[in-house]
């Protein structure tokens, strides 16, 4: 089993206007290096609670159909295709009429419809690919939580983007409120 990131978010949660605010730069110099510190704590955040900020497309590769399909990146927007191979190893698309998607729990789960059952598979590797749509949606839909540990993270990053002096002391947030703005998010049935 894998999950395959088929389309990174089109958007980032944090603007580098936003960021740059935050940070009280004016000037241009470092748009880049900034601009690659919102990607890296979009991805830190996406890592550690398990889900997908703004919309992205994963694919999950199983070998065979299970009693449930665990789409992990919560949450989950929709299913667009469940696809396999059949016993005699011919490609198939399984009607999405036929399965239930709960994207109620985290993670969310895809099921077979009442009365239904999942086909049987050719027996190989990658068998069953079920490619969906997670994230909360546009960046405005990012929780704030998660958006003022982003800032935070990018803050320190951006401050302190040389090695570390031993024995230079350097103010930093306790870890324990910098951790606790993601701890609602934090899927740990996946972790």
């Amino acid at each position: 089993m894998t999950y395959k990131l088929i389309t990174p978010p089109s958007e980032e949660p944090l603007t580098l206007t936003e960021v740059k605010l935050h940070l009280r730069v004016e000037n241009t110099d470092d748009n880049a290096l900034i601009t690659a510190l919102i990607v890296a704590a979009r991805e830190q955040a996406e890592s550690i609670t398990a889900r997908a900020l703004c919309t992205q497309t994963w694919e999950l590769v199983l070998d065979a159909f299970p009693e449930a399909c665990v789409l992990r990146h919560s949450p989950v927007q929709s299913v667009t295709s469940v696809d396999y191979l059949d016993t005699d190893g011919a490609s198939q698309s399984l009607t999405l009429t036929d399965t239930l998607l709960d994207s109620d729990n985290t993670p969310g789960y895809l099921v077979t419809a009442y009365g239904k059952a999942w086909p049987a598979t050719y027996c190989v590797p990658n068998a069953v690919r079920v490619r969906y749509v997670s994230g909360y949606g546009a960046a405005d839909d990012v929780p704030q939580s998660i958006k003022a540990w982003m800032l935070l993270c990018i803050g320190t990053l951006y401050a302190q983007r040389e090695s570390f002096i031993v024995g230079h002391e350097t103010a930093a947030l306790p870890d324990r409120f910098w951790r606790s703005l993601l701890d609602p998010f934090i899927d740990y049935h996946v972790l």
